[in-house]
């Protein structure tokens, strides 16, 4: 199965932060606070989640607001909910406003509480939680682990869900152990599932435990090789085990295989550092 990859737009000096531009969902763990946020879900969480929706909104120019007023009413009042719900979900999606987006796509699962319905309201949410600020974090995961746990009350069996839901345990919560045992359990299932040791592998990256982090993402070039940004993954593992000569490796059959001239040539530059240094 194929994983979704955020675009590259900058290319540093630091192999860490090329890993980190190229996978927006390898964010440190929340600090106890947002953690203790996340785990009180309650009628403000509402109040809370318009706020924010709202402001993204007033943020627009006046044309952009027009249009998704008008958008807005077609959903409160027109006939067709599905298309309704499409077009101001898709139009949020251009104007990149990833958290009014799932706001409605969980609107739209409400009107149709079916289980792909209520599985991308919380894919959306849980992606919208990269982009979101810090204090902001807490809310929306809170909200993506409502939406996932409503998939798999319809669906138990949901693996790429009973995965995105204890990613979130893992990263928003207080309970991170109990997330990591639901996806040992999924690998009792599932042991080449990608999602499953991309997610071991992020964890194992994030608690500083290289080799298996390696190990993680070694697994995952073997289920999926066209996954090449694994071997940026490789080379930060390998650097931050002083293994420079191994990183450099993993940064040349990266080369190789991306199309990128760009990217090609910034971390080309990079190997030349590392060479050197």
């Amino acid at each position: 199965m194929s994983v979704n990859k955020t675009q590259i737009a900058v290319i540093s000096g630091s192999i860490l932060l090329i890993v980190l531009l190229l996978f927006a969902n390898t964010k440190l763990p929340p600090s106890k606070e947002e953690a203790k946020m996340s785990d009180h879900a309650g009628p403000n969480n509402a109040v809370a989640l318009t706020t924010l929706v709202q402001n993204a909104i007033d943020g627009l120019t006046i044309e952009q607001k027009s249009v998704i007023q008008k958008l807005d009413e077609a959903v409160k009042s027109g006939s067709d909910k599905k298309t309704a719900f499409e077009n101001i979900i898709n139009e949020l999606d251009t104007l990149r406003l990833p958290t009014a987006a799932a706001y409605y796509m969980e609107k739209a699962a409400e009107a149709s509480p079916i289980e792909k319905n209520w599985a991308e309201a919380g894919n959306r949410y849980y992606a919208a939680t990269r982009f979101a600020k810090e204090a902001d974090r807490p809310l929306l995961c809170s909200k993506a682990m409502d939406c996932f746990q409503k998939t798999l009350d319809l669906n138990p069996n949901n693996l790429e869900v009973k995965i995105s839901l204890a990613a979130c345990y893992v990263e928003g919560s207080s309970d991170p152990m109990k997330g990591i045992g639901m996806l040992r359990e999924v690998e009792k299932t599932d042991s080449n599932n990608v999602n499953l040791q991309l997610n071991f592998a992020f964890f194992s990256e994030k608690s500083g435990q290289w080799d298996r982090a390696i190990a993680r993402f070694q697994k995952v070039l073997k289920i999926q090789p066209d996954f090449i940004e694994a071997y940026l993954h490789l080379a930060d593992a390998y650097q931050q085990k002083g293994d420079k000569a191994k990183a450099i490796e993993s940064l040349e059959k990266y080369i190789t295989i991306v199309d990128d001239v760009t990217i090609k040539a910034e971390i080309q530059d990079y190997i030349n550092k590392l060479k050197n240094s």
